[in-house]
């Protein structure tokens, strides 16, 4: 394998801004807002040791900006975790005792990839998996003067069976940068010893109604009083003594991309307080005026335009610099055109679904690929010249990385927590559970499990290749031939997935020795022309056969890669934007040439939710 490239610092427009003290200071989870909490993110203490025992080193190496990587530029650390090794924290916080009948929390956003946290020394429980968020209750470890947290952090990367989406301890190409340990805000909370502790909103367009569901931290629920309200004006309340409750909303405004309303939601069970926030909006498929199925929301045809968003920040890592950064980079796809972004691979922090929600930028969630290895043949070379393989034989998961039983279920566990994580987020309209074969096993199955889990969505159960016939999507991945459009057997909506990246270099803003892309353009002006020029040629032409969304990879360059719309400290557009917006108009005027007026009236849907 050869060496991998050199990469040179490179600081994001941000890098200046960001507050040193306590980075990413804002309430860290939008769906279920209480007013006592305290961010803990700032600068700790840090050490890398060798082994994996618990015992806490006595000196430490010097400080990091959590919540940042120490593999990245931000966090002032730039050593790489590695497997058999503990990356340790520690820091001191002045915590009051919380009243009588009150409890503290102490929550981390996520922690790559498995942990132990201690408290004043005692163990406040365990973790495993890098993308999920996770709390202890600490009050009975309180003591008076300082309370000390102290983490310690083990990552095996890409060796181990755990989610690692694509970070590689050997990066280049398309695989990035390992990062490790506290990625996401640590804060704490106070909240009543009976609180509700998970909340699921459903929007049910249908019926014009909210479903709620609610779990609570103890036996017992107390009376839940709720209230929706549209900017001041209070459409709905109700009340349950039960953990379930279903409130009119009539003449509901929709949410969508052209008009993202958000319905503010108030809970108050006994003596616990929460605001939120609810989406009105319904995902389905529904045959155009040629019977081709068309992905539809609200009722209604939408071409989902997008692009393939990697997640990774070239000062941060896996971590925004602020959340400025997560939502201007938003608004920028948004001003262009775009309606979708595919999130590759990896899970953001809820902040950044907030502003999707809010922005009105719809989200084709990939789930976190592991396992492995994987089989470039089987993976990345064989399907290009159209092989596909059965993954439901008794050698299944064989060159995907899944043969072995216990990736199985840890990829079951972690679907669980994604599905139920990002399930209240308006925004999200596609679960991806594979991506070209990686760690991919059952799929069909496994698009039905999803299925179970959230009947609210639709599902592209295998992106790219070895499509096993299931979800909702025929899903293509095509980069180096021209794209044509082929009748779907199982008569699914037709979905390119991925295709372009297109690349171009931008002297001052890369951050590798070593360029890599599909197809190299030596200026902006000759890689627009040829990106607008693809789409005129092979994606706007495709819309009338049935063609229902096209994903262009990508946001932003990613270290080796330079294949974005934006350099990768998001400095540059590379691409001229008037153009990109003729495109994107293009589209959507083409997938309403195939949609009769009345339509919607005339249509009954295949399937809505």
């Amino acid at each position: 394998m050869a060496k991998p490239s050199h990469l040179t610092p490179l600081p994001s427009r941000w890098y200046d801004t960001v507050d040193r003290n306590c980075p990413l200071n804002d309430y860290p989870r939008p769906q279920l807002r209480r007013d006592n909490w305290q961010c803990l993110n700032g600068t700790w203490q840090y050490a890398i040791r060798a082994g994996t025992a618990l015992a806490e080193p006595e000196t430490y190496d010097g400080d990091i900006l959590v919540p940042f990587s120490p593999e990245a530029l931000l966090s002032g650390v730039d050593r790489q975790l590695l497997p058999g090794q503990t990356l340790w924290y520690r820091r001191e916080f002045q915590f009051e005792q919380p009243p009588a009948g009150s409890r503290l929390l102490l929550h981390f956003g996520a922690v790559d990839q498995r942990c132990a946290v201690f408290v004043n020394g005692a163990e406040a429980g365990r973790h495993e998996g890098g993308y999920w968020p996770f709390h202890f209750d600490i009050t009975d470890l309180l003591q008076s003067g300082p309370t000390s947290i102290t983490l310690a952090v083990w990552d095996d990367s890409d060796t181990d069976l755990q989610a690692y989406g694509k970070q590689k301890l050997r990066r280049g190409g398309i695989w990035y940068t390992a990062q490790s340990g506290i990625w996401q805000t640590v804060w704490t909370e106070v909240v009543p010893s009976q609180h509700i502790r998970c909340l699921a909103m459903t929007p049910d367009c249908e019926h014009s109604a909210v479903e709620f569901d609610l779990t609570f931290a103890q036996p017992g629920p107390p009376l839940t009083r709720i209230t929706i309200r549209a900017g001041d004006t209070v459409v709905a309340e109700g009340h349950t003594e039960g953990e379930r409750c279903v409130l009119p909303l009539p003449g509901f405004r929709a949410w969508s991309p052209d008009d993202p309303f958000l319905y503010t939601v108030r809970l108050t069970a006994g003596d616990d307080t929460v605001e939120s926030y609810v989406g009105m909006r319904q995902f389905g498929i529904e045959p155009d005026d040629r019977g081709q199925p068309r992905f539809t929301l609200n009722g209604q045809p939408l071409f989902q335009s997008g692009l393939l968003d990697q997640g990774y920040w070239s000062d941060g890592l896996y971590t925004a610099p602020c959340d400025e950064a997560m939502r201007s980079e938003i608004a920028a796809l948004k001003d262009l055109g775009f309606t979708m972004v595919r999130k590759h691979i990896k899970i953001e922090p809820l902040r950044w679904y907030y502003h999707c929600d809010r922005l009105g930028m719809l989200v084709w969630q990939d789930f976190v690929s592991g396992g492995g290895p994987y089989n470039p043949l089987v993976t990345a070379y064989l399907p290009f010249i159209g092989w596909h393989r059965d993954d439901s034989g008794d050698d299944r998961g064989w060159g995907f990385g899944r043969t072995d039983q216990a990736g199985r279920a840890i990829f079951g566990r972690d679907m669980h927590r994604t599905v139920d994580l990002l399930y209240n987020c308006p925004a999200v309209a596609v679960w991806v559970p594979f991506n070209e074969g990686w760690g991919q096993f059952e799929a069909a199955r496994i698009a039905h499990a999803v299925r179970v889990l959230d009947g609210t969505r639709l599902i592209d159960h295998a992106s790219g290749w070895h499509d096993q016939g299931g979800g909702d999507f025929a899903s293509h991945h095509v980069y180096f031939k021209r794209f044509r459009l082929r009748p779907d057997r199982c008569g699914r909506i037709q979905a390119l997935t991925e295709f372009g990246g297109y690349s171009c270099p931008t002297p001052g803003h890369m951050a590798s020795d070593q360029l890599f892309g599909y197809r190299m353009y030596p200026e902006p002006q000759s890689l627009t022309q040829a990106v607008i020029g693809l789409y005129d040629r092979e994606i706007i032409p495709q819309v009338p056969a049935g063609l229902t969304a096209a994903i262009y990879t990508q946001v932003s360059d990613v270290e080796d890669e330079i294949n974005g719309l934006f350099t990768y400290d998001r400095a540059e557009l590379k691409l001229d934007a008037g153009a990109v917006r003729r495109v994107n108009a293009a589209l959507r005027a083409a997938s309403a040439s195939v949609w009769e007026p009345d339509q919607q009236s005339a249509a009954t849907p295949r399937r809505v939710s």
